[in-house]
Parts: structure tokens; sequence; C-alpha cells
């Protein structure tokens, strides 16, 4: 069995705690181990947190304003993305796959390291014109008494 689900979200920051509460939900509903679920919920709320602050206008066929996240539990793994519709990637991002640390006394640059650390697999992807994606993935393991798991 899979799951998989996608939000159309204002860029706000109170979506940021909404998208990270439904999966959340959704990850205990089907018995992800609440580590894997903590891990994945702090990936997505930096994740989100970059679309709020970096989306951009509305190219993504929508309202303006809005990004969209879409996750998906497939067996063994679970895939997140977080599409919004601003400039996109700087091309050192692109290029490699972990930037530099930002300085200790930066205020802001830390959500995609932070992503990096979390998952098991990480991609960025510049949409030109219409935005950028975070993907990530990671390998669930599943409680004991989980109602899904092992799909």
């Amino acid at each position: 069995m899979s799951i998989w689900w996608s939000l159309r979200l204002r860029r706000e920051a109170a979506s940021v705690p909404l998208a990270r509460r439904l999966l959340l939900g959704a990850m205990e509903t089907a018995g992800v181990d609440p580590d894997i679920s903590f891990d994945l919920s702090v990936a997505l709320s930096e994740a989100c947190a970059n679309a709020v602050e970096h989306g951009g206008g509305g190219q993504l066929g929508e309202a303006p304003g809005a990004y969209r996240v879409t996750a998906y539990l497939d067996g063994a793994k679970c895939r997140i993305e977080v599409a919004d519709s601003g400039p996109g990637f700087p091309a050192r991002r692109m290029v490699r796959r972990s930037a530099p640390a930002p300085a200790v006394t930066s205020e802001n640059g830390r959500g995609l390291c932070l992503i990096e650390q979390l998952a098991d697999h990480v991609y960025f992807r510049n949409r030109p014109g219409r935005g950028a994606v975070v993907g990530f993935d990671k390998i669930l393991k599943w409680r004991e008494d989980a109602l899904l798991g092992a799909m």
C-alpha cells in the first residue's frame, strides 16, 4: 500500500506548522517510528520555511504566493517535495550537494544544510521561470504495532 498527499499552501509563516502537523499525523497513523517521523518533520519545516521566505510570486499555475508540498510513503521509503515559484537556487547550490556551512553569526542559511543531515537523499531542482524544488527521501522504520508498516 502507498500513501501520498499534496497541499497547496500560502506563503505565510502559519503554513509551516500546518504542513508539519499533517505529516506527523500521517506518519503516526501509518505507524512510522517516531524518530524517523521527527527527522522528516524538521526537514519538511525547513523546506517550507525556505519556500515561504524565498518562494516568489504565483507561477505554479495557482494563486500568487503559494507553494506546494507533496509527500509519498511507499513501502520502506518516504519522499517529500516542496515546490515554490521563486527565483530558484544559485548555481553553486546546484553544482555541489553540500554547500559550506553558514557562518556562526549568520541569522539564516542553515535550513538546506539541516535537510541534508536529516534525510538519506536530497535533491534541488531549478525550474526555469517556475521556481525551485527541494526534495528529500528517507528510509522508513516502523513501530511494531504499525497499521501500514512494511507495506
